[in-house]
């Protein structure tokens, strides 16, 4: 675990604990953590108790361990890019939370239910980077993009889609520990995340692309994106209109949105959620305190799902963002490498 004291790390740390593919044998944070004991260097900050074999691990440097199999990754942007590839080149598979290779066109940006096929990209690593066989880098999307492109996956494969709005509610705790100061954030909104805007725009189409002999041709249709900061803790909320290439009914959507699945259902991976969708029809659902949790964090919940008068339909889709949208949705990536051989196992 590369930045294991932080609050997506801890998110991994949770998660990790009792997997029954992958033990955290290391964990790895700034200067100021190392060489203590985890539980001591981390301030734990999940209504959990932290798993004591990992808080009896001391907290070791950002230094490649060639020993390891699989480095998960919770290193913020400004270090990530650097300490990732030396992982990576010490022959280490590397699952990384951080934004800097999302976009590299070697670099596959997974949702296992959505682009399981361009893992492949990962073996290209070894002629495009000089990496070892076993060494390679794969990306999970930001988390506000990761429940956009999984609402929007099931429609564009059944229908296309020619066009997107999105407008996001995005919780505090996706700006990190301690995030934002109590005075600014309470009882206000901020109408503007750093970034967050192009990355919905950008990396949602790359996911949904096709991979044509070893490139991935983007998604086409434009997406305007529009984010919000709000006062909820956890749980990312997005409003999403959409038009659609073909001409059909609310139901033909609903049934496209319920009934999608994946490789990861198929193959029955440990943290797949049964639905990766789940669809809520109260008509003031989906809300992050009461549904956040569904399906382990695992699952997006939509729902106030109906016509749109400028496009084609409106939906909104809430997910939970440190889980799926982070620590989660990696770990399902590095389960979805090991099923397909890419790496043959984890220590």
């Amino acid at each position: 675990m590369l930045g294991a004291t932080g609050a997506v790390g801890q998110r991994f740390v949770e998660r990790l604990d009792g997997h029954p593919q992958f033990v955290v044998s290391r964990v790895a944070a700034s200067e100021r953590s190392q060489g203590k004991p985890y539980r001591e260097a981390c301030s734990w900050r999940l209504p959990v108790p932290m798993p004591e074999a990992v808080g009896a691990l001391t907290v070791q440097d950002l230094t490649p361990d060639p020993g390891i199999a699989i480095a998960f990754s919770a290193l913020t942007a400004d270090v990530a890019e650097e300490v990732e590839v030396a992982w990576a080149k010490a022959g280490v598979a590397v699952f990384s939370n951080a934004r800097n290779h999302r976009m590299a066109p070697d670099v596959p940006l997974l949702i296992p239910e959505v682009n399981a096929d361009h893992l492949s990209l990962a073996a290209c690593q070894a002629e495009t980077r000089r990496f070892p066989a076993t060494g390679f880098l794969a990306t999970n999307p930001n988390c506000s993009a990761t429940f956009l492109t999984m609402a929007l996956a099931p429609l564009h494969r059944a229908f296309g889609v020619e066009a997107v709005s999105v407008v996001t509610l995005q919780a505090v705790s996706g700006a990190g520990y301690p995030g934002l100061p109590a005075i600014d954030i309470a009882g206000n909104v901020i109408p503007y995340i750093a970034g967050e805007e192009a990355k919905l725009e950008t990396e949602t189409r790359k996911m949904l692309g096709r991979l044509d002999n070893g490139v991935i041709r983007h998604a086409e249709f434009p997406i305007s994106a529009q984010v919000n900061r709000v006062p909820v803790v956890d749980g990312h909320t997005e409003s999403i209109s959409v038009k659609l290439a073909q001409r059909v009914g609310l139901d033909e959507v609903r049934d496209a949105l319920v009934t999608f699945t994946g490789e990861p259902q198929e193959r029955n991976l440990p943290s797949a959620p049964v639905t990766p969708l789940i669809m809520v029809e109260e008509p003031d659902r989906p809300q992050p305190a009461l549904d956040l949790d569904r399906n382990g964090g695992m699952s997006a919940v939509v729902g106030r799902l109906r016509p749109c008068p400028v496009l084609d339909f409106k939906m909104t889709v809430l997910g939970h963002n440190t889980v799926r949208g982070a620590a989660g949705g990696s770990i399902l990536n590095a389960e979805l490498a090991v099923a397909r051989g890419v790496l043959g196992g984890s220590r």
